[in-house]
């Protein structure tokens, strides 16, 4: 336990003065003291760009997170060579994990430490005299919702960390689990007090920073999860009376470069494929076509139950999967000999025709973690439940018209749910949402046995809390159900 102690107060003490991102994010790490800092101009900005460096890690966007958002739905197969497991990816696709599995150990430790972060960063920016002081204050608590949303989507009830962890007696707050409702109501107050500091549009010179709307869009998300329909739906008004944002008529233009904060973004991780490159840990690398002619690891590869979700002629297919052997919008061509018969086309960066200087780990892809197509894919499920046939229709079919089909035939709630569900799958195809979804409204056990995996419900509707963390707090961590 005193061991734990000293990590916890060693990180907290020091991730402060780590900086990355665009513009003020962009600065080189460099070591100040506290009061040093504290008594900076650029102080504030220091602290967030630290919390905002958690988004670019490996453990905390990529190769796990794909693993339990992705491979472990029935959207991807595990990919790559048969003999690469990917560590515990072949466990995840196949539902033979165990709570010693790495990539839980991973998203668990990268949101605490980002949590960690905005939890430095808000005890001491309220005392600092320095311009901006309010949006950075609502800008660390928006990213530690982002991180507790994730955890609590992923383990359920967590510790909820509200202060620095320095004594014994605080880590005690580390090593018990909140409820999920608990940790529901701490996120929705951070993203309500958030809302009222952040500006409600991000200038160029700013992007990557959050803002009111993805606030807006994030409690929109929680509200729907926890089926508050009408909380859920008052956000989504609130984003469509913005007139901030609007579908853009392309949709295989959101994936690209000259996609990035298009009118339909509302909040993405912004990466630099520029030298010095900042990308996201190896998101690109770790999903690119493998084998002869290959760019990458080939993981997380389309699965053919995704393939036959689309309706014939829905553009969103050809934006989203690229098959071996298959010619794409910038002249590469994939080998036919590739490792996998498909591959994610959204994860993918144009070598020729996108910002690329050699750097396969950190390139420009931006992740879309918040755009305005889910925000009228939330409001068509809230009208449905709340018995609002026709707005419910409407926005589901603004949806389907950009997709380049004809509008939905469902016309009770019962259909219209089942339309809207199917609908989010081929939108957000390979946008971390799957997984979730299929929990989450209770369809995870019938589609996922249906394809022959061993899912399990009651026990599966969560994963694991990672056995690394029970065993450091001795035992004071409560695994979940039906985990050995």
């Amino acid at each position: 336990m005193k061991n734990l102690i000293k990590i916890v107060v060693l990180f907290f003490t020091t991730a402060c003065f780590l900086s990355c991102g665009k513009k003020f994010l962009e600065e080189q790490p460099r070591t100040v003291s506290l009061q040093d800092l504290l008594k900076s101009a650029d102080g504030g900005q220091r602290m967030i760009a630290a919390v905002y460096s958690k988004l670019y890690d490996f453990g905390e966007h990529t190769f796990s997170w794909i693993g339990i958002t992705s491979i472990a739905s029935d959207d991807a197969d595990k990919g790559s060579d048969v003999s690469d497991s990917g560590a515990d990816k072949d466990q995840l696709d196949d539902w033979t994990f165990k709570p010693s599995a790495i990539s839980f150990g991973e998203i668990w430790l990268n949101n605490f430490e980002g949590i960690g972060r905005a939890t430095y960063a808000l005890k001491y920016l309220p005392d600092m005299d320095i311009a901006d002081k309010d949006r950075f204050i609502g800008e660390a608590k928006m990213l530690r919702a982002y991180f507790y949303w994730n955890l609590v989507r992923s383990f359920g009830g967590v510790p909820i960390i509200n202060k620095i962890l320095e004594s014994e007696t605080d880590i005690e707050t580390a090593t018990t689990r909140a409820t999920v409702d608990q940790v529901y109501a701490y996120i929705e107050s951070d993203l309500t007090d958030a809302m009222a500091k952040l500006p409600l549009m991000i200038s160029a010179s700013e992007n990557g920073r959050v803002s009111k709307g993805a606030a807006e869009a994030l409690l929109a998300k929680v509200y729907l999860y926890q089926k508050k329909w009408g909380q859920a739906k008052a956000m989504c008004d609130a984003l469509i009376a913005s007139n901030q944002y609007s579908l853009i008529a392309d949709y295989s233009k959101i994936w690209r470069e000259a996609g990035e904060f298009c009118p339909e973004s509302i909040w993405e991780v912004n990466a630099i494929g520029t030298t010095p490159n900042l990308g996201i840990d190896g998101y690109f690398l770790v999903q690119a076509p493998r084998g002869a002619n290959g760019l990458g690891w080939g993981f997380n590869t389309p699965s053919q139950d995704l393939v036959n979700a689309y309706e014939p002629n829905d553009v969103r297919k050809a934006a989203t999967i690229m098959f071996a052997g298959q010619t794409l919008w910038d002249g590469f061509q994939v080998s036919p000999l590739a490792a996998n018969p498909r591959y994610n086309y959204k994860s993918y960066v144009s070598k020729t025709k996108e910002t690329y200087n050699g750097d396969d780990v950190q390139t420009n892809k931006n992740l879309r973690i918040l755009r305005f197509g889910e925000i009228l894919l939330i409001k068509a499920e809230v009208e449905n439940e709340l018995g609002n046939i026709l707005p419910a229709q409407q926005a589901l079919d603004s949806i389907r018209h950009r997709a380049g089909l004809a509008g939905t035939t469902a016309n009770t709630q019962p259909d219209l749910r089942n339309a809207i569900y199917k609908e989010r799958r081929v939108e957000m195809a390979f946008e971390h949402d799957r997984m979730f979804d299929l929990q989450r409204t209770g369809n995870a056990g019938a589609v996922l046995r249906a394809l022959g995996k061993p899912y399990i419900d009651g026990k599966h509707n969560l994963f694991p809390i990672p056995q690394i963390e029970i065993n450091l707090s001795n035992g004071k961590l409560l695994q979940n159900p039906g985990y050995n």
